[in-house]
């Protein structure tokens, strides 16, 4: 192989300016380069000012500063000051529910946030005066709050709006008079932003159902950017793997976010554009899982030749394609499709050309075919990114819409229901345990505030531990590290800030930047959401009480002690990930099996649609990023707690290894469908799915015993024809039994290191 750079040398004047740069492409990335570009990629892309000002974080962080501020404002204007700061909680603290969702969804969870804070904002206030009932109530409400979390992703802002509420409504004492009129001025702050954030949200729900769709994007263009490192020598394959697990977790939630807005309910005709471009995007995703292939035997043996770099060069491009659509969605507007791949399609070509007419081979066949169908599928790829791009305009014709069937299966099913909880009432539930962490940190930092030698604020020792301690070890110590320096860096700015001016319009315009600001990072850069709300509680106090001089310190000495409390209790009733493995194993396998099944129906042509097809396929594929989060948040936790994360991490890379070769085999007879020996094609897709199924099966028993399943029986149909298919789908169906296979060997592999841990 080492003389393959010779055998092409010729067609170096026909594809480059110079030795390294193909006419109308990029420079060639030198190591430097790359690295650069893999931190770039790591990071979010809201965090980029130019999309970040497009993104719903931004617009979700103004809408919130504005609704809050303004409607404080407002009772200001008409009514005292200790007064319009309650209407101010009561706000904000509905606020926190303020999230991109469905319009029946999002009033139905932002009215459940203010009937609960309410309630306990009346509940706490009448204990406040009877110290000992007061710390009873603040243990219960602490231990029910934290039980929400069993209802998902929703039930942790609630979680936290519930805690929030009571640790600031703890430190007033008020008769059961006051105490009824502050739950009355609590719920009316909180109804009134209610009814904002919902008139908001129904006059720009096209405007948030772009940014959401335009963030799956994001999402995916980062995936596409990931696959281009496997065509690059210089990046460790293993590494490049384990990183494409992660992209696919995000962009599996980044997907189901935009299914949920998206395909919810009656579609009017100006959302045409944004379902073509939806089902666009998942049929692209398709593909691109479909690209892969043995990467170790294509560099083993095009490694000294360009091929690789223009392919590399070639998916690195799409990524900014997909990125460039992105923002166009985001912004508003139609997308024009500005990046050329001519170039590098153009060298490839005429390489594989010259290639195959060589009368000596320097490379493999099967090296050879391997090539030539990643460069297929590649090539299909950009042109899929073209009917991406014309997806987005109003006019476009031929797309595929979504099928006339109920979209329910494809959405999130919340379900705000007391079996919920009753079911999680019992000591092996993660949350229940959680729970009784949450009570106990709170009751600890009761205690503590309590013997502190300066008038520490309680109330502020336990919003930390409420921020801090979550339902996992890895969360946790995530928030601790976040919350500890931004609150560091919070404190100083505003001792800054208060040290040069304390002019109280200049305090109000900052109060608003940060009140914009915690909600806007939330969800991608904590550390800058605890300094805006470091900021926010200091300027509001310095804004009330001018002549404060010590709060800054006591505040951040509060704030130590409330993450020490956390970090403390993060090992009391622990739930490590290593026992939610074997269920999350089995659910991989299960749904493998069902999307074989699926597979099976639609590849030959029984089925009307592929309804059921992308049903199984999203089931599978959740799985795996359920299976895959945990593995991440297992790595985060204590070494003497991690469990076959090596086998674990394989197991996960070879299921999706079988649903690229399900795709792959997809694709290859849709190309072929007119030439397709329908009756023969189907015999060979009956046997290797039976014996993929099979093997799948074989593996729930692996897991269990630890024992490597049997081989399968050898194929028994003669596939044989002038079909020019038969050699690409013989290649396939072998990979995907193989892949298959590995399945079941490393589901053994799982089962014997978590028999051997300690």
């Amino acid at each position: 192989m080492r003389t393959h750079r010779g055998n092409v040398a010729s067609l170096h004047t026909f594809v480059h300016h110079d030795h390294r740069n193909p006419p109308g492409s990029p420079p060639r990335y030198h190591s430097r380069h790359r690295q650069a570009k893999a931190a770039n990629h790591s990071m979010h892309y809201a965090l980029t000012p130019r999309t970040f000002l497009y993104s719903h974080y931004f617009s979700t962080g103004l809408r919130i500063a504005t609704g809050v501020l303004g409607l404080t404002l407002l009772t200001l204007w008409a009514t005292r000051l200790d007064l319009a700061m309650v209407v101010c909680i009561g706000a904000l603290c509905t606020s926190l529910m303020d999230l991109p969702s469905p319009l029946r969804h999002k009033f139905n969870e932002m009215l459940a946030s203010v009937l609960l804070g309410s309630a306990v904002t009346l509940v706490i206030s009448l204990c406040a005066p009877v110290h000992w009932l007061l710390g009873i109530m603040v243990a219960l409400v602490s231990f029910f709050a934290s039980m929400m979390v069993a209802f998902g992703r929703k039930g942790l802002p609630l979680q936290f709006a519930a805690l929030f509420v009571m640790s600031l409504a703890m430190q007033t004492e008020l008769r059961p008079l006051q105490a009824l009129a502050h739950a009355g001025l609590f719920m009316a702050g909180g109804l009134a932003y209610l009814a904002y954030a919902i008139a908001i949200a129904w006059m720009l729900r096209r405007r948030i159902k772009e940014q959401v769709l335009a963030e799956a994007l994001y999402e995916l263009a980062l995936y596409v950017s990931t696959k281009a490192g496997f065509y690059d020598v210089h990046v460790d394959l293993n590494t490049q793997s384990n990183a494409l697990i992660r992209r696919q977790v995000v962009l599996a939630e980044r997907q189901q976010a935009a299914r949920d807005l998206i395909l919810r309910g009656p579609r009017t005709e100006r959302d045409k554009v944004l379902v073509q471009v939806h089902y666009a995007m998942l049929d692209l995703y398709e593909l691109v899982l479909a690209t892969y292939t043995d990467y170790a035997l294509l560099r083993r043996q095009f490694a000294d030749a360009d091929v690789l770099t223009w392919m590399r060069d070639l998916i690195a491009k799409a990524a900014t394609d997909i990125e460039s659509l992105a923002f166009a969605i985001t912004s508003h507007r139609p997308s024009v499709q500005r990046v050329s791949y001519a170039a590098e399609l153009k060298a490839l070509s005429a390489a594989l050309e010259e290639m195959e007419t060589m009368e000596r081979q320097p490379v493999g066949e099967e090296a050879l075919a391997m090539l030539r169908s990643s460069f297929s599928r590649i090539s299909g790829m950009v042109g899929m990114i073209a009917q991406l791009h014309r997806a987005t305009q109003p006019d476009a014709e031929g797309l595929e819409l979504a099928p006339a069937n109920d979209m329910t299966p494809f959405l999130t099913q919340q379900k705000y229901e007391f079996g919920v909880l009753r079911q999680n009432m019992r000591m092996d539930s993660p949350i229940f345990r959680f729970s009784l962490r949450v009570l106990l940190a709170v009751g600890l930092g009761l205690l503590v505030a309590e013997h502190l030698p300066y008038a520490s604020h309680g109330y502020w020792i336990v919003l930390t531990i409420a921020v801090i301690l979550k339902p996992t070890f890895s969360m946790t110590r995530q928030r601790r590290r976040d919350r500890v320096v931004g609150t560091l860096v919070g404190c100083g700015l505003t001792a800054l800030i208060l040290h040069v001016t304390r002019e109280p319009a200049v305090l109000l315009g900052l109060l608003f930047i940060a009140t914009a600001a915690g909600p806007a990072f939330v969800q991608i850069k904590y550390r800058y959401t605890a300094v805006a709300a470091s900021m926010q509680i200091l300027l509001q106090m310095s804004l009330l009480l001018p002549d404060s001089s010590h709060v800054v310190s006591e505040r951040l000495l509060d704030t130590l002690i409330g993450a020490a409390i956390a970090t403390l209790f993060s090992f009391v009733l622990p739930s490590w990930e290593y026992r939610t493995l074997p269920g999350l194993l089995r659910n991989v396998l299960q749904a493998g099996v069902d999307y074989i099944a699926a597979a099976r129906e639609l590849l030959q042509a029984r089925v009307e649609n592929d309804f059921v097809y992308r049903l199984r396929r999203k089931q599978f594929t959740d799985h795996l990023a359920a299976l895959s989060a945990a593995l991440m948040r297992m790595q985060d936790e204590p070494a003497s707690k991690r469990r076959a994360v090596e086998e674990i991490n394989q197991f996960i890379l070879q299921n999706y290894l079988v649903a690229s070769q399900v795709a792959a085999i997809r694709l290859l007879l849709r190309n072929h469908a007119d030439a397709l020996p329908r009756e023969t094609v189907n015999a060979w897709l009956d046997e290797a799915c039976d014996r993929a199924s099979l093997t799948l099966q074989q593996a729930f028993a692996a897991l269990d015993s630890g024992v490597a399943p049997a081989p399968v029986p050898a194929e028994t149909v003669e596939a044989h024809g002038a079909w020019s298919g038969w050699a690409p789908l013989k290649r396939r169906t072998r990979m995907l039994l193989t892949d298959a296979r590995k399945v079941g060997l490393q589901a053994a592999a799982v089962a014997r290191a978590l028999r051997q841990a300690p």
